[in-house]
């Protein structure tokens, strides 16, 4: 109560007015309206017809980005679901002339004029062709005839005395191993000299 008592003592020292001195003053200079004012009705009136055009409008384009996502979405599903289906089209595309040449070996092989000289050329030249489509498409052979053996590489299936050959080589190679794109396919199938 004191401090109501200080207060109080304070403003009017200064020449400050209390609160409820404050407001019996505003409610003397600022008659309140018997009713409405027109001009203001009216004016909330527009600004509410405003804010419900800008309403419409916001509402519209979130309307139209949802479709806009949704449309997206579903363009990226058919290009997943396209590049699932068409992912080795290049690589069917580059085998075709192999099966075209091993078919022309075939119907070599079938003429009455074959030899089994121009047959085994024409079955190199085939293989030679697959092999040239399989390294285009990242598959290397691997081939460790007389290299170290490499057990991430190679898979030895047996050992064997070789005195003339360095410990620990391959000496024979029973099966090639196949690396896509530098990672592991399938292990050579080799022989190493103890």
């Amino acid at each position: 109560m004191s401090q109501q008592k200080d207060k109080l003592e304070t403003e009017q020292e200064h020449g400050l007015a209390t609160e409820a001195e404050e407001q019996a003053h505003l409610q003397d200079v600022v008659p309140e309206p018997a009713e409405p004012v027109d001009d203001e009705n009216q004016s909330l009136e527009e600004q509410l017809q405003q804010a419900q055009v800008t309403i419409k409008d916001y509402w519209d384009q979130v309307v139209r980005m949802r479709a806009e996502v949704e449309n997206n979405r579903k363009r990226a599903e058919r290009d997943v679901e396209n590049a699932h289906k068409y992912a080795l089209k290049n690589f069917v595309d580059s085998l075709l002339p192999v099966i075209d040449s091993m078919e022309m070996g075939q119907t070599a092989a079938n003429a009455e004029n074959a030899t089994l000289e121009s047959i085994r050329e024409g079955s190199e030249l085939t293989m030679t062709m697959f092999a040239q489509v399989l390294e285009r498409s990242g598959l290397q052979q691997i081939n460790p005839q007389g290299e170290k053996f490499d057990p991430e590489k190679h898979q030895a299936i047996s050992m064997v005395e070789a005195p003339d050959v360095k410990s620990n080589s391959v000496i024979e190679v029973m099966q090639k191993g196949f690396s896509l794109n530098d990672r592991l396919i399938r292990p050579a199938m080799v022989v190493v000299a103890k």
